[in-house]
Formats: C-alpha cells, sequence, structure tokens
C-alpha cells in the first residue's frame, strides 16, 4: 500500500453531508442493491488530477478507510477539467466513471480464469516461455477453428476427399458405417481478410507460430564425452 494511504488521509473529510474533498458515488450490482461509494482525486509524487496519470481512491468509508473496502487506482484516463482533457489520447471521464470500470474488474478476471481453465491454457507441459506462447497459440486457433465452423452453415460433401480409413485387404474387420457427414470441418470462406482459411493454408498457419525450423541442440563442452563407465 505504500504512501497511498497517508495520501489518502490527507483529503479532507467530515460527514456524508460535508464531504469536503470527496464526491459520492452510487454502485449498481447484478442483484438489484446499490451501495454508496465515496470516491476522490489525490496528489503522490507525479500522480494528480491534472498530471497525465491520476491517483484515484474509492472506498465505503473515507473516514476510517477500511483495507478490504478501499480502492487505490492509477489510471491514465484525464480528469474532466485537466488541461489535456481535450487533446489527450484517451477520453476524460469523472469519478464515477473511474470506480465504475474498476468495478468490472472482477468479473473479468473471473471470465479469463473459466476461459482458461475450459480452453486448456494452463495445460501445457512445457517450461519455456517461447513454448507456453506456442501452446495458447495454437488452443486459440483451436477454438477459433471451431467457432467458426459452429456457426458456418451447412454446405456440399467433398465427393474428392481420400476415405480416412481405406481398405487394406480381406483381414480388416466390416464395422456399420456410420451416417454422412452434414458439412465439412471449418466449411467456407472466413469473414475476416485478414484470417486464413484453416483448411486451404494449414501449413502457412502453423509456420506463423515459429520463422525458423527446429535445430538440432549441439551438446556444450561440458557434456561431449561425458558418459558413464559401468563396471
Amino acid at each position: 500500500m505504500g504512501p497511498r494511504r497517508p495520501a489518502a488521509h490527507a483529503l479532507t473529510w467530515k460527514n456524508a453531508d460535508h464531504p469536503s474533498d470527496w464526491t459520492s458515488v452510487e454502485r449498481h450490482f447484478r442483484d438489484g442493491h446499490t451501495e454508496t461509494w465515496w470516491a476522490a482525486d489525490t496528489r503522490l509524487g507525479g500522480y494528480g488530477p491534472d498530471s497525465p496519470c491520476r491517483l484515484v481512491v474509492a472506498t465505503t468509508d473515507p473516514a476510517g478507510l477500511p483495507e478490504k473496502a478501499t480502492w487505490y487506482l492509477a489510471t491514465n484516463l484525464p480528469h474532466p477539467d485537466a488541461p489535456h482533457a481535450i487533446t489527450g489520447p484517451h477520453p476524460p471521464a469523472d469519478l464515477a466513471e473511474i470506480v465504475r470500470l474498476y468495478g468490472l474488474r472482477p468479473w473479468i478476471e473471473q471470465g479469463y480464469k473459466q476461459v482458461k481453465d475450459e480452453l486448456g491454457w494452463a495445460d501445457f507441459q512445457v517450461r519455456s516461455d517461447r513454448a507456453i506462447r506456442r501452446h495458447q497459440t495454437l488452443v486459440n486457433c483451436a477454438f477459433s477453428f471451431c467457432w467458426g465452423q459452429w456457426f458456418a452453415p451447412p454446405g456440399p460433401l467433398d465427393a474428392t476427399a481420400p476415405d480416412p480409413c481405406p481398405d487394406e485387404g480381406p483381414e480388416r474387420v466390416t464395422r456399420p458405417v456410420p451416417p454422412a457427414p452434414t458439412a465439412l470441418l471449418a466449411q467456407g470462406l472466413t469473414g475476416d481478410p485478414f484470417l486464413a482459411h484453416p483448411r486451404r493454408h494449414p501449413q502457412p498457419v502453423v509456420a506463423s507460430l515459429d520463422g525458423q525450423r527446429p535445430t538440432l541442440r549441439t551438446p556444450g563442452p561440458h557434456r561431449r564425452g561425458h558418459h558413464r563407465t559401468r563396471h
């Protein structure tokens, strides 16, 4: 927490009828109930309402600043009265908007965790950062192809497609023939010109994960000729 709490204590607060430096913010929750929070811009080092980066404090109790119900937020959304509010790259935001946006964070983090577990982003068995990123990219590609196929309209069957289980001789066991599919995987054109068709460009899609072919690692000097002698 560092010096942020003293910076918040430096703000003037008397009571709810005379909030001084604080502004009341009404928060609305999904179950229908509302809560009154209090928010204020404070100054700390290079942070301030007229600086490129603001420090906003939001709490349920400006007098006590309870640890579990007090937020210390740094944001680059300019104050509406800041000199760069009109010329800055981001639109200005008042205190109510800052608190509203940060209130969405728990839902975003929870949604990200569920998506990560559902897609298997955390199911990698590698150690290097590069390998982990490759795994996540492949998972994203597989999900995108399946998602596109889910919404793609059914198309004609490809009569020229090879038989995935060709007859290899008389010893082959005869099994019931499953019903013919009504659509091909990832059928149709992509809706975005920047997306590659998964069945027409498989090599470029996979090759884009790495611009170089895998190379064999040459053993280092400390491992050359190092063999265990058996007796």
